[in-house]
C-alpha cells in the first residue's frame, strides 16, 4: 500500500470498489474521542454526501446515541471497516474488507480509542474475526487490543425491526449504547 496517512485514502485503487464509487468515505465526529463506531460499509447517500451513517440509519444511529447522552459529533469518532460503497448496497466481500483493513488500521491508531462500538456482523467480523448471529454478540462486551469492544446491532437492522418494546432490538441496542456510556465514564 503506498499511502502513509489517511487522506491518501481518497486516491486508494486496492479493490475494484474504487471503479464504482462517488467519494471515498473516511469518517465524521471526534477524531480525537475515546469512542470509536465502526459500521460496514457507505451507502448510497454516505457515497454522495462522503460521510458515513448519514442516510436513514444514520438518522437512526444519531438519535439512539442521543437518547444516551452521546453526542455523534463531539463523543466519538464514526467510520467504516470499508471506504467505498458495494454495488447495491450488498456486503462487502473478504478481499474488499482485506484491501481496506490498511486505512481502518490508520484510522485505529490515530484515533486510540479506549472503546468500540461494532455495528452489526460485518463490522464483528472485520475486527473480532468472530462469525455469528448479532443476536448472541450483541450486549456482549469483548475485548481486543487491550479495548472493550461492544457489538451492536446495525441501525438498518433496527429500521427494519422498529418495535419500541422492552425487549425488543431497538430497546436492546439503547441499552447496549447505555453500557457503552457508562463505561466510558468508568475510564
Amino acid at each position: 500500500m503506498t499511502g502513509t496517512n489517511l487522506e491518501d485514502c481518497s486516491s486508494c485503487r486496492a479493490c475494484d470498489l474504487a471503479s464504482t464509487r462517488q467519494a471515498v468515505v473516511i469518517s465524521r465526529g471526534n477524531p480525537k474521542a475515546n469512542l470509536m463506531l465502526i459500521g460496514e460499509a457507505p451507502g448510497a447517500q454516505e457515497d454522495a454526501q462522503g460521510a458515513p451513517f448519514v442516510g436513514r440509519s444514520g438518522r437512526a444511529l444519531d438519535q439512539l446515541l442521543r437518547d444516551v447522552d452521546l453526542d455523534p459529533e463531539h463523543d466519538l469518532y464514526i467510520c467504516n471497516a470499508i471506504k467505498c460503497r458495494p454495488p447495491n448496497n450488498r456486503r462487502p466481500k473478504k478481499a474488499e474488507l482485506a484491501a481496506c483493513r490498511f486505512w481502518l488500521d490508520l484510522q485505529l491508531a490515530a484515533v486510540n480509542p479506549k472503546v468500540i462500538v461494532l455495528t452489526g456482523a460485518t463490522a464483528v467480523e472485520a475486527i473480532l474475526g468472530i462469525k455469528g448471529g448479532m443476536t448472541q454478540l450483541r450486549g456482549q462486551w469483548q475485548i481486543w487490543n487491550e479495548r472493550a469492544v461492544m457489538p451492536i446491532f446495525h441501525p438498518s437492522y433496527l429500521l427494519r425491526n422498529p418495535s419500541k418494546a422492552a425487549g425488543a432490538p431497538l430497546d436492546l441496542t439503547r441499552q447496549d449504547l447505555d453500557a457503552v456510556r457508562r463505561r466510558l465514564c468508568e475510564r
